[in-house]
């Protein structure tokens, strides 16, 4: 349930009014924007009559909200989220754009991709030291020596990092990360979502390769559930019957997604299809359809990587996909962070 309480109520009789329900069990969450002023009951309110509430002289509205996530709900919080990352911001009109390679293999590498990336326009760099693999005896990741090497790249470029965790062991290790990432085989890891909720720090939440969008929504949930509400949603392809690509890019994910929450929405369109030369059309869709950012793998020498050459990008293309992203971006009412 959502009461909407009308512009230049008193705050003592709005006081009063939560205090009121907090005795009855519930919790509230409160959204105030430029011209709103939400509080979001949330519990059991099948008790609370509408009329009650309704009777009292702060009260403009009230309604049943039906979905199951509260918090994350565009109801509860009708003005988009801002999430900042070391001074960069996503959502609310503004859009960056993450980049770096899949996995830290060197010093030289991530260091070259970084400034790299940097020049042409990106605003995070990102880099996987714990890497999750379908098979046993792929590349692992380098680990906490990789994390080390993120913060030297860092360090020279001035860029946050952004990284992903495997399991709630490794949160430690995660201190000085911006920017959490929680990997699509991560998705329903609830007890890793509590952790990195609780953790405080931003979070970039990957949608699961056969997940629906409300149970993506919904892990959302288990993070700000712990009081967390920096998070960001990602859409990085889904698991269909098409096998010429190796996921297919759910666009559609965008609008509706930004129907459903407030939280910042960005796309990853190099795991969507694992192939380098669509990184660039499916980046495009996406700006248009409305994300608030993009996550692209960009590797030195993707000849040679490691771990997914197949769908980075060299640093020359990206700067040209940057080229054309950044224009388009300011098209369509974006401010390129």
């Amino acid at each position: 349930m959502i009461i909407i309480l009308k512009q230049n109520a008193e705050q003592r009789a709005i006081k009063a009014l939560c205090e009121e329900l907090k005795s009855q069990g519930l919790s509230i969450h409160e959204s105030v924007g430029e011209a709103t002023h939400i509080l979001g009951l949330i519990g059991d309110t099948t008790s609370i009559a509408e009329s009650w509430l309704r009777a009292s002289p702060v009260v403009e509205d009230v309604r049943r909200v039906s979905e199951p996530y509260k918090k994350a709900n565009r109801k509860f919080h009708p003005e988009d989220t801002v999430v900042t990352v070391g001074g960069t911001r996503i959502g609310g009109g503004n859009f960056a754009v993450i980049a770096g390679p899949c996995s830290v293999e060197s010093k030289a590498q991530i260091t070259q991709v970084a400034e790299s990336v940097q020049a042409a326009g990106a605003s995070l760099l990102r880099g996987g030291a714990f890497k999750p693999r379908t098979s046993p005896y792929s590349f692992q990741g380098m680990r906490a020596e990789g994390l080390e090497l993120l913060r030297e790249a860092r360090q020279a470029t001035g860029m946050p990092i952004v990284t992903e965790i495997m399991n709630t062991e490794h949160l430690p290790l995660f201190g000085d990360v911006d920017l959490i990432q929680v990997g699509a085989r991560n998705m329903q890891n609830f007890e890793l979502l509590k952790a990195v909720g609780q953790s405080g720090k931003p979070v970039l939440l990957k949608r699961g390769l056969s997940a629906t969008l409300e149970e993506l929504v919904m892990s959302a949930e288990y993070i700000m559930a712990e009081g967390n509400e920096q998070v960001i949603l990602c859409e990085r392809g889904i698991r269909t019957f098409e096998n010429s690509m190796r996921n297919t890019l759910d666009i559609s994910a965008v609008p509706m997604l930004k129907k459903m929450t407030h939280l910042p929405v960005v796309i990853d369109p190099s795991h969507a299809a694992g192939i380098a030369w669509m990184g660039e059309p499916l980046a495009q869709a996406a700006v248009a359809a409305g994300a608030d950012g993009l996550m692209i793998e960009v590797h030195n020498d993707p000849a040679h990587a490691k771990c997914d050459g197949a769908q980075s990008l060299t640093p020359d293309q990206f700067a040209v996909l940057m080229g054309k992203i950044g224009p388009e971006a300011v098209f369509f009412g974006k401010t390129l962070n």
